[in-house]
């Protein structure tokens, strides 16, 4: 269930930033085949932006939700805020709330939004109680049904949980993104907050599929913003540096257990965390999506394999993310 929504929803959904942008080019043919694989393969949770595309990926999540209609049970998520020009604290208020969620509902063809989501806004609109009474009016207006913040930090993280209209929270969280284990997954619990875990594959390093030769195109974040010169660097490969996070992938795969992929190891791994709700690999593949979605049928994984990840987080990757974030 999908925190104080209550929304049944699947603990593996899609990540839908590829299908507008920054991921290198997929077709519109190809983004549609994409969703339909996954919607076809159990997922009822899917994860957009506004800015994904400049709308693109919103649309094409709309054109899905008008093709399967409204018996289809899916639950859409979207953010709002990143169209802000500079992204200031400033920026958001009630009316750019109104124009950014008018927006997307236009391109996703509802008349009112699942869920609505801060989109990594600045600290200090996380910490304002001017965000929520806004908020608060976009659900009694019927704009949005639920409204929940997407989530840079632990400390970011906390600090929603706090504010008792927040339905969900998005965080990274991964083998190699340990820490909101700590303290944030109980918090959720306790509040009743459900928790969406992103980035479940660091960027693709936990297919086990790259090596030190890797590359990836030129307008794949993954080429731009390996230092963070676009967005935050966690976004990319989960913050850890890309000839770490190889290394470290290749100890993941050798623990993958017979009948599972190294991808599907590392979504089983966030969908036993307690607390955690739902989990959102992106896909560029109908493939992909299915072998995604497959994951929510593996077996819990056993305290042997949760001991080895264990390891291989704090011999090789703690060190590089655990406290940045």
């Amino acid at each position: 269930m999908l925190g104080r929504v209550q929304r049944p929803v699947s603990v593996i959904g899609l990540g839908c930033w590829q299908l507008g942008s920054d991921w290198g080019d997929i077709t519109e043919d190809g983004a549609m085949a994409i969703l339909d694989a996954a919607v076809d393969s159990g997922v009822t949770f899917l994860d957009t932006a506004d800015v994904y595309g400049d709308g693109r990926s919103e649309r094409l999540v709309g054109r899905l939700l008008a093709q399967r209609g409204p018996d289809a049970g899916i639950t859409v998520a979207t953010k709002m805020g990143r169209r802000a020009q500079p992204h200031v604290s400033a920026a958001y208020h009630l009316d750019a709330f109104r124009g950014w969620t008018d927006r997307s509902r236009e391109n996703l063809g509802v008349d009112r939004l699942d869920l609505v989501q801060l989109h990594c806004p600045p600290p200090e609109v996380i910490s304002a109680d001017a965000t929520y009474d806004a908020l608060d009016t976009l659900v009694a207006e019927g704009r949005i049904g639920a409204y929940g913040v997407s989530v840079e930090t632990c400390a970011q993280a906390l600090a929603a949980i706090q504010r008792p209209g927040v339905a969900s929270i998005q965080i990274i969280l991964n083998v190699f993104r340990r820490k909101p284990l700590e303290e944030v997954l109980p918090a959720a619990a306790a509040a009743g907050v459900g928790i969406i875990a992103r980035v479940p594959l660091a960027s693709g390093l936990l297919s086990g599929k790259y090596d030190e030769l890797t590359t990836f195109a030129s307008n794949d974040h993954r080429t731009y913003n390996r230092h963070g010169e676009a967005f935050d660097i966690g976004e990319t490969f989960a913050g850890v540096p890309f000839e770490v996070g190889v290394g470290a992938a290749r100890q993941v795969a050798a623990i993958t257990p017979q009948g599972a992929t190294t991808a599907q190891l590392a979504l089983r791994w966030i969908v036993d965390q307690p607390g955690v709700t739902t989990v959102i690999p992106g896909a560029r593949t109908p493939d992909q999506a299915r072998a995604n979605a497959a994951a929510a049928g593996l077996a819990p994984l056993d305290a042997g394999t949760l001991d080895a990840l264990r390891a291989v987080y704090d011999e090789s990757v703690r060190a590089h993310v655990h406290d940045r974030w």
